[in-house]
């Protein structure tokens, strides 16, 4: 594969970013002319280290089983065109994973065992981007029509990607959002300086193309009911996500100043896109606490910034992993070491091993500050450190501590669909629920996860709803929905 001896002649080398002055004065990627136009200089050399390993485990590291060595192989040789088909054989939407996901397949990268591993995921975006910049990517339009009708409700990527599958198989697919305009969390929770939405509406507007169709600010559940639904289509997909966040019940939860990630980031998005938004919640000029060390919590962090926050403080309750793989996460597994964003970059301080124990407030009932306490590990259970209270300012407190699970009223309850131990929709080996012809995919089948995994269960699920509609199917079914992720 590409050059046998690339690895040994290249080190690893990703996309450089702006420079954090010039990045955070505006809400652009923060990649100069995007992330798949950063790394082009090198392209060439950076995928010749990937080596003709025998047995490529980034496969398997990654959900979508990507075909990673063959578009490296396509890269170096410089033949773009069939590199984009080989990523489009497995991915849906690689300029999404190539600028969202967390890259489990690079951490699976066999030369990753004894140095750097290759740069997967730039040379991922860069195929895909370029692809859209000549035109490469095209609607791809049935070959016949089913006369069968699906349902979508949700349009993030489990949504998207099952309705585009079903599409191409000539079904006839209405996709339902609540919002004003689809995409899910890709549109108003993913902020425009990790992927601009103009990369998502490329690619909302191929499958409009292929005839999908988006039906915008429908409540299902309240706007259309399930028995409607079942009256009107021959099949229907559950994509709605795990939306509920996970609360912080101490006292003080009350006052005014303390949100969930949820309400600040769409906001911020929707004022970032040149939208008016009424009342918004804005950090500019107070003292920001974040309670939560993942994603979600960088993306309030660079948000915060860039609305000129007087400071920021990131809290996560784990004590701060070590830059190396511990001995309980080996190759190739997805390892929790210490990573840095491109918000750790811009600023703000990250505090680990502490428990928030209260909030304070001011004479106006708004939060003041926060109370904490360092806390250490013991027998699986969080100890607090005796003498190790103190007290943070705080104006503004952004709760990032992921979700639950998916919203159990509403449509799901209409359903009357079954749910698992774990609080989501349960669902068999085709994805189907307790309900026939009702389909879960996604974070409301799963619990949550990440993007790649969505996508990969968007896929999934539309063979299952393929077999359902057809009584058989020629779709891929990468993953069942046993199976668990090497990701921990």
């Amino acid at each position: 594969m590409a050059d046998p001896r690339g690895f040994l002649k290249h080190g690893r080398k990703v996309a450089e970013r702006r420079p954090v002055d010039e990045r955070v004065q505006d809400w652009q990627e923060v990649y100069p002319g995007g992330p798949g136009k950063a790394l082009l200089p090198i392209i060439s050399e950076q995928a010749s280290r990937c080596m003709d390993c025998g047995i490529p485990f980034c496969h398997s590291g990654c959900p979508l089983g990507n075909l990673i060595p063959e578009w490296n192989d396509l890269v170096y040789r410089n033949d773009w065109n069939d590199a984009l088909d080989r990523l489009h054989a497995t991915n849906n939407f690689p300029e999404f994973t190539g600028r969202l996901c967390p890259a489990p397949c690079e951490t699976a990268c066999v030369v990753g065992i004894s140095q750097d591993p290759v740069t997967i995921k730039n040379v991922e975006v860069a195929i895909i981007d370029r692809g859209w910049d000549n035109r490469a990517v095209k609607a791809n339009l049935p070959e016949w029509h089913t006369n069968k009708t699906v349902a979508v409700i949700g349009s993030g990527p489990a949504g998207l990607a099952v309705a585009q599958q079903l599409t191409r198989e000539g079904h006839t697919v209405a996709v339902y959002e609540r919002d004003d305009a689809p995409g899910g969390l890709l549109r108003y929770g993913i902020p425009e300086f990790k992927m601009e939405k103009s990369v998502l509406d490329r690619r909302l507007r191929q499958m409009r193309n292929e005839g999908t169709i988006f039906r915008n600010s429908v409540n299902v559940g309240v706007d259309i009911t399930a028995d409607e639904l079942i009256d009107r289509y021959d099949a229907i997909v559950l994509a709605i996500g795990a939306t509920v966040p996970r609360e912080l019940p101490i006292p003080g939860r009350e006052l005014g100043g303390i949100h969930q990630a949820m309400e600040f980031l769409p906001q911020a998005n929707r004022s970032a896109l040149g939208q008016a938004v009424e009342g918004q919640i804005l950090a500019t000029g107070k003292d920001v606490v974040i309670i939560g060390g993942g994603d979600t919590g960088a993306d309030c962090l660079g948000t915060s910034i860039r609305q000129q926050a007087k400071s920021i403080t990131q809290l996560e309750i784990m004590p701060r992993p070590g830059e190396l793989r511990v001995e309980g996460q080996p190759w190739p597994t997805y390892p929790m070491i210490y990573r840095v964003s491109s918000a750790h970059e811009e600023g703000g301080e990250r505090v680990y091993a502490v428990s928030t124990t209260e909030f304070v407030g001011d004479s106006d009932g708004n939060v003041a500050g926060l109370k904490l306490t360092e806390v250490a590990l013991q027998d699986g259970r969080f100890v607090p450190v005796e003498g190790s209270e103190r007290e943070l300012p705080a104006q503004l407190v952004l709760l990032a501590m992921g979700f639950t699970g998916p919203e159990t009223g509403g449509i799901v309850e209409q359903f009357g669909l079954e749910l698992d131990p774990r609080g989501n929709v349960a669902r068999n080996e085709h994805y189907e629920t307790s309900r026939p012809g009702v389909f879960v995919c996604g974070d409301a089948g799963r619990g949550q996860s990440l993007i790649v995994w969505a996508i990969a269960e968007g896929r999934s699920c539309a063979a299952g709803v393929d077999w359902f509609l057809s009584g058989d199917t020629k779709l891929p079914k990468p993953i069942l929905p046993t199976e668990r992720p090497l990701v921990v």
